[in-house]
């Protein structure tokens, strides 16, 4: 299931007329069961090496030298029904509801970004989303030349923090990408260049045992060694999935993800009941309340002592600070990068904090289409520092 993007970047393809036309933008939307996350956790330490990427082009070094001269910026409303309801611990879609973000440079070159919306994840709903959006394009077409590190912050300062962090992650995207389109290379490249694929595992969502059994199955036979759960609604239906899944795929590997379901002690119990099994997760995503830092810290020693699983933290990080509270309070083992509820600069700086104090990292979605989850894969590819990488295939490469 491999899989190419052609474009220098951007992996949406848009032909002449839809640009003129001021159409949307085709996009596809991931499947129930295709939110994914890459690669497997080292048998005991979670800490990634510090290995400096490949520096072909350097993102530092344009934000100084490129000036960012845009003639035309719009924001519009990107929705497109799921394959089937995707259910987690914290909600339930049935179809991606998020905005698309289109740039044009006056070299004539276009970018493309997008704000996911899931609000049990990010601030904005769609329509506030939209009009953020809408009003920072107007901005930017409104605004003289100027160096892309200028133009970044200046996005920053008028879309600050978590509250406005969706908008401001489909306005950096597409931002980027248009200087990536205007001189010629990948995305992938600019970050770093490190390498131009990715390889990920695949999600489950919350559905019955039997569902559950199915989809692995399926999975098995797509060649998936690695399923991410979906958990945290109710721990003894939690279990029976779990069984249900090692009798079609006996040897895969699991990565439980609770979206904030389980307090403190169901997490660890959960952990036991595994174990009783015979099965040990790979890692063990956000099982308490994002403000429960407590009940985190108190999880990742449990499940770190006593099976050697190590916990991520996500919907627990939502800035630099909690970044910084996790590292120094030893809180989690590994950080869970979203676009959505960093932006792309937020996302940076979280990057290179946990880098510095050695805490693995993963990347990762929520329901997007392929405008940001390409941009997260290209972002992972080039740097080359995830140890998890949420994407929509197994193995993905990137032109």
């Amino acid at each position: 299931m491999d899989t190419s993007i052609s474009s220098s970047s951007s992996p949406l393809r848009m032909s002449r007329n839809e640009r003129s036309s001021g159409a949307s933008p085709r996009a596809e939307v991931l499947p129930v069961g295709r939110q994914t996350v890459a690669s497997r956790l080292r048998a005991i330490s979670p800490s990634p090496s510090l290995q400096k990427p490949v520096e072909t082009f350097g993102f530092d070094d344009l934000k100084d030298t490129f000036s960012v001269d845009v003639v035309a910026a719009e924001a519009r409303p990107l929705n497109v029904p799921l394959a089937a309801p995707f259910t987690i611990a914290s909600s339930r879609l049935e179809a991606v509801n998020n905005v698309a973000v289109r740039v044009e440079l006056r070299s004539g070159a276009v970018g493309w970004g997008e704000a996911p919306v899931l609000p049990s994840v990010t601030a904005e709903d769609q329509p506030g989303a939209l009009a953020e959006a809408g009003r920072a394009c107007a901005a930017l077409a409104a605004a003289p030349a100027a160096p892309l590190g200028a133009v970044l912050q200046n996005l920053s300062d008028a879309l600050p923090g978590h509250a406005f962090a969706s908008a401001r992650a489909g306005l950096e995207m597409a931002l980027i990408d248009a200087v990536a389109n205007s001189i010629r290379i990948p995305l992938w490249r600019l970050f770093g260049g490190a390498s131009k694929s990715v390889t990920t595992d695949i999600t489950i969502p919350i559905v019955t045992p039997n569902e559950a059994a199915q989809l692995a199955a399926k999975y098995r036979g797509q060649g998936f060694q690695t399923l991410k759960l979906k958990v945290g609604k109710n721990l003894n239906s939690d279990i029976e999935v779990l069984k249900a899944i090692r009798l079609v795929h006996p040897d895969c590997s699991f990565i439980l993800d609770a979206n904030e379901g389980y307090t403190a002690n169901q997490a660890i119990e959960v952990l036991d009941r595994l174990n009783e099994m015979g099965v040990t997760p790979v890692l063990f995503e956000q099982p308490v309340h994002r403000d429960d830092w407590e009940g985190l810290r108190d999880v990742s020693i449990a499940a770190m002592e006593k099976y050697r699983v190590a916990v991520a933290a996500d919907e627990s990080c939502r800035s630099l600070l909690d970044a910084q509270k996790i590292i120094h309070g030893n809180l989690a083992h590994v950080i869970n990068i979203k676009l959505a509820k960093l932006g792309v600069l937020g996302a940076l700086e979280i990057i290179d904090a946990a880098r510095k104090a050695r805490i693995a990292l993963m990347i990762g979605g929520m329901v997007e289409t392929r405008i940001a989850m390409g941009f997260a894969g290209h972002l992972a590819a080039g740097l080359g520092c995830f140890r998890f990488v949420l994407k929509i295939m197994k193995k993905c490469y990137f032109s």
